[in-house]
C-alpha cells in the first residue's frame, strides 16, 4: 500500500544554492506547488560548506509534510583565497556537492519514487549533468528579476561584442525587452571581467539554454517588456513560466505579534512610517550610517530602522550571518535616539519584515532592492526608496525607478556617500510630496495586479498548474 502511494505521488527535487536569499524564494514556490497539487511532493537537497544554520533548520522544519529535505555532507572551501567572491564560493559549493547530489537522487529514485524534475537556481546549473545522467529533466528557478534573467541570456553575446569593461562604456546597454542600463549599474560579478565571479556568471548564463524550462519569480504587469521578450517562440530559449510574486504572505498576517517594533507600529498613524532595512545581508559604512541617521532626523518623518553594525569594507558583510557582530547603537550619532524618540524606532539586527510591510502604519520602504524585499513591497502596495548595495541590486533599482516607476532613488555625492540633505529630501518627497503620491498610486495598481495573478484564474496559478501537469505526466510514462 505504501509503495502504491509513493508511485501515485510525483516527486520534484529542488536544490537551492547557499544563502537564505536563494532558499526562501524556492520554498515559497514549493509551498504553492504542493498546496494546489496534493499529488506532488517536494524534496529539498541542500549543499553547504558547513553545518546547517539555525535559520535554515527553523524554516525547513516549519514546512508542510509534503515538503521534505536532505542536507548534503558539507564540502570544504579551505583551498580558496580569502578574497574569493560570493559567486565562485556558491558555485563551487554546488560543484563539489555533485557526487552527493547524484547519490541522493539515485537513492530517492530507488526508494519507490520516480523523480519528475530537478529544480536548481541560477548558480546550480552544473547539476544539469547529474540530472541528465539519471534521466531527470532540469529546470532553473530564477529568484530575481526577469530583467536580470534577460541579461543572463544576453551576456554571452555581449561578452563577444564588447572589449574592455562594461562599466567604462559611455552608452547604456540595451538588454532585450528592458529599459537601457549603464554598465556601472549591471550586476556586481560583471564589473570586473578578469575576476572569477564574472567567469562563473558567464558559465551559468551559457548553460541556461539547456534547461527544460525557466521558472521566474515575477509577473507580467511588473515586467511586461522582459517577459514578452523571453516568451517569444522564435527565441530558441527554454519555456518561461512567470510564477511570481511568490513571497511569504502568511508571515505578514500571522507570526510573532509581540515583537517590539510591531507594538510600536500599532501606535503610529496610518501610512505614516518609513521602514528602513537593508535586507539580511546589507551593511553600510560608519560615515554612511551617520548620514542616514541625520537625514532621517532632518526629514521629520516617522521611521522604523533595522540597523546593523557598520562595515567600512564590504556592503554584504552579513550575507551569511544576519546578526550584527557589535552593538549597532554604539555607532549612531550622539543623542540621535533621544532626539527622535517617539517619532523613530531603531531595532538592532533584525525585524519581522513581512509583518512590518503588511502593517497599516507603513507608508514607504527604504530598501537595498533585494528582489524578495521588492516583491514583498509590491504585494503590500508599499512605495520604495531605492538604495542598492551589492549583487544585482543596482539593476533592480533601475527597474523599480525607471521602468515600473514605483520608487525614488537618492543621488550619491562626489564623496561616495548619500548625504543627509539628500536623504531628508527624498524621504519627505516619498512620504509627503507630489512625486511620492504618484509613486504610491503606481504601487497600488501593481498590488492589485499581483493579487489577480496569484488568484484562482491568475497567470501565476495557471503557470504553476502547467508545470504540475507536465511533471505528473513525467511520472506516468
Amino acid at each position: 500500500m505504501e509503495n502504491q502511494e509513493k508511485q501515485s505521488t510525483t516527486l520534484v527535487t529542488m536544490m537551492p544554492s547557499p544563502g537564505m536569499g536563494h532558499l526562501i524564494p524556492m520554498i515559497e514556490f514549493a509551498k504553492r506547488l504542493t498546496h494546489h497539487h496534493n499529488s506532488i511532493a517536494v524534496h529539498f537537497i541542500i549543499p553547504s560548506d558547513g553545518l546547517p544554520s539555525a535559520a535554515q533548520t527553523t524554516v525547513l522544519r516549519s514546512l508542510p509534510a509534503a515538503i521534505s529535505h536532505t542536507f548534503l555532507p558539507p564540502i570544504s572551501l579551505s583551498d580558496l583565497p580569502l578574497d574569493t567572491k560570493i559567486e565562485p564560493l556558491i558555485s563551487l559549493t554546488v560543484v563539489r556537492s555533485l557526487p552527493s547530489l547524484s547519490n541522493t537522487l539515485a537513492s530517492l529514485s530507488s526508494s519507490g519514487h520516480r523523480v519528475a524534475a530537478l529544480v536548481v537556481d541560477l548558480f546550480g546549473t552544473d547539476a544539469f549533468d547529474v540530472a541528465d545522467d539519471l534521466g531527470i529533466p532540469s529546470y532553473v528557478y530564477y529568484p530575481s528579476t526577469t530583467m536580470a534573467l534577460s541579461f543572463s541570456f544576453y551576456l554571452p553575446e555581449l561578452d563577444q561584442a564588447v572589449q574592455g569593461e562594461y562599466k567604462d562604456l559611455i552608452e547604456p546597454i540595451q538588454i532585450p525587452g528592458c529599459v537601457p542600463v549603464y554598465g556601472r549599474d549591471l550586476t556586481d560579478p560583471v564589473q570586473d571581467r578578469n575576476n572569477e565571479a564574472y567567469k562563473y556568471l558567464l558559465h551559468h548564463s551559457n548553460r541556461f539554454r539547456r534547461a527544460a524550462g525557466i521558472i521566474e519569480n515575477s509577473f507580467y504587469e511588473l515586467e511586461p517588456g522582459a517577459i514578452n521578450e523571453l516568451q517569444r517562440a522564435e527565441s530558441g530559449r527554454p519555456p518561461l513560466y512567470p510564477v511570481g510574486p511568490l513571497v511569504n504572505v502568511e508571515n505578514g498576517r500571522t507570526g510573532d505579534k509581540d515583537h517590539e517594533c510591531l507594538r510600536w507600529l500599532d501606535d503610529q498613524p496610518h501610512g505614516s512610517v518609513l521602514f528602513v532595512c537593508f535586507g539580511s545581508g546589507g551593511t553600510l559604512s560608519s560615515a554612511q550610517v551617520d548620514e542616514l541617521a541625520l537625514g532621517l532626523e532632518k526629514s521629520k518623518q516617522r521611521f522604523l530602522w533595522v540597523m546593523r553594525s557598520p562595515n567600512n569594507k564590504v556592503a554584504n558583510a552579513s550575507y551569511f550571518n544576519a546578526k550584527s557582530q557589535a552593538n549597532p547603537f554604539d555607532f549612531l550619532p550622539e543623542g540621535f535616539v533621544e532626539r527622535t524618540k517617539g517619532r523613530g524606532l531603531v531595532v538592532p539586527s533584525w525585524a519581522p519584515q513581512a509583518q512590518v510591510l503588511a502593517h497599516d502604519s507603513i507608508g514607504g520602504f527604504l530598501t537595498h532592492c533585494g528582489w524578495n524585499s521588492i516583491l514583498e513591497s509590491v504585494v503590500n502596495g508599499v512605495p520604495l526608496i531605492a538604495w542598492p548595495l551589492y549583487a544585482e541590486q543596482k539593476m533592480n533599482a533601475v527597474l523599480v525607478t525607471e521602468d515600473a516607476k514605483v520608487a525614488l532613488r537618492p543621488k550619491i555625492s562626489e564623496n561616495g556617500l548619500v548625504e543627509r540633505e539628500e536623504i531628508a529630501n527624498v524621504v519627505k518627497c516619498l512620504m509627503e510630496g507630489e512625486e511620492g503620491k504618484k509613486v504610491c498610486h503606481r504601487m497600488k495598481v501593481l498590488k492589485e495586479a499581483a493579487t489577480r495573478t496569484l488568484g484562482k484564474n491568475g497567470a501565476s496559478t495557471k503557470n504553476i498548474m502547467e508545470l504540475a501537469n507536465k511533471w505528473k505526466s513525467q511520472t506516468s510514462l
